[in-house]
């Protein structure tokens, strides 16, 4: 397991999609996941300490883990199938692991708030992770895959340069050195 934490979310000015950039805690590789325009705005809303009038779902999914006695260990991107990631709440009760199916924006959403760990599985890294040149913030396919893994599609990992030439990046209210 590799743990990550939120780089960014970026949003294409020309489609509105969002992605959710992880990156390493100790590499230089980043997995980008495209996510929901609601779940961006929760996820930075939290990231930059800005609470809502009432509580959003991950709050209220958070307060019902806590009344019930339990906590939530960890997060974990544990799969990536035709293209969809697949995540797992781990959460601890009477001192047993429960693992819950999540989506991967709801599950990160959720483990900002409750500040634990975000991890993803090796495979999933090894197939999806890219690595952002700082300067020109052009990604190359990331190295070390696994013989008989499937590897990245060159044609796709085009067309996902070219989405994020189109971004606009929004590092939670802070300007970018340039």
């Amino acid at each position: 397991m590799i743990e990550t934490v939120v780089d960014s979310i970026r949003v294409s000015l020309v489609t509105q999609a969002r992605v959710v950039i992880l990156k390493e805690v100790e590499g230089d590789r980043h997995l980008p996941i495209w996510i929901g325009a609601f779940e961006a705005e929760a996820i930075a809303m939290e990231l930059q300490g800005i609470s809502s009038p009432r509580p959003l779902p991950y709050d209220l999914l958070r307060s019902v883990i806590g009344e019930l006695g339990a906590d939530i260990n960890r997060i974990v991107i544990t799969e990536i199938n035709n293209d969809v990631y697949y995540a797992r709440i781990i959460i601890q009760q009477n001192g047993m692991g429960v693992e819950i199916d999540s989506r991967p924006s709801d599950a990160i959403a959720l483990a900002v708030r409750a500040k634990v760990p975000i991890f993803v599985d090796d495979s999933v890294m090894a197939r999806a992770g890219v690595q952002l040149d700082e300067e020109s913030d052009e990604e190359t396919a990331a190295e070390g895959e696994n013989e008989g893994e499937p590897t990245i599609n060159e044609e796709k990992l085009s067309a996902f340069r070219d989405f994020i030439d189109t971004l606009d990046l929004d590092d939670f209210g802070q300007k970018r050195d340039n």
